[in-house]
């Protein structure tokens, strides 16, 4: 297989000519999500829910470890619904902690449990992905490279300390800002990149 090729100083230009960072660009199952879903708006509760969950599972691990994962997620966790979830009790931990589909953490699951209940109780207040996207700044970072991506920002951090008062928890600045990041919130895609400005959140 022909390697690819560097094309802007920060991109990597894989074999069908499209500009990706370099860590989108080799791995298929995260070349797809960079492609697809990565960036892209989710406004939905459930959708928001469940990024809001797998970012604080990636605490301490790889994104691709948790995108692989993901299929098995979903179905341990009855597809992040969050009502459903919020039901779960001692007898459902056990079920998760015994699923070696999933990343066996038990704080970090007591945590969805805890988070589904606290978004439950943000419907009474315009809800979570109301709540999550009042976060949203007045510009985007403009990366040239990954290395001037930032990790986090004043609106992550008080995004996290928001949440944390609301009641969630695995919801640090840096997961939230990666969160940002997922759900289209900001652009962080490179400027040589071929995604960059294809959410319809911010102009290119």
């Amino acid at each position: 297989m022909t390697q690819p090729l560097l094309a802007d100083p920060g991109v990597v230009l894989g074999e069908d000519g499209l500009a990706r960072p370099a860590w989108a660009a080799c791995d298929p199952l995260l070349r797809d999500y960079y492609d697809t879903e990565w960036g892209m708006a989710v406004t939905d509760e459930q959708g928001v829910f469940e990024r809001v969950c797998l970012e604080g599972f990636q605490a301490g691990l790889s994104w691709a470890t948790i995108l692989r994962k993901r299929p098995a997620f979903r179905e341990a966790f009855d597809d992040f619904d969050p009502d459903t979830v919020a039901g779960y009790d001692d007898q459902d931990v056990e079920r998760l902690l015994a699923d070696t589909g999933i990343v066996r953490n038990r704080q970090k699951i007591l945590a969805t449990v805890r988070n589904a209940r606290a978004t439950i109780e943000l419907r009474a207040d315009n809800g979570l992905s109301a709540l999550i996207w009042s976060f949203q700044p007045g510009t985007t970072p403009r990366p040239r490279r990954f290395e001037d991506i930032p990790t986090t920002s004043p609106e992550s951090v008080a995004l996290s300390k928001e949440l944390r008062r609301r009641g969630f928890a695995f919801v640090g600045p840096t997961t939230m800002f990666a969160l940002m990041e997922a759900i289209g919130i900001i652009d962080t895609h490179l400027l040589g990149s071929h995604r960059r400005g294809t959410s319809g959140v911010w102009p290119e």
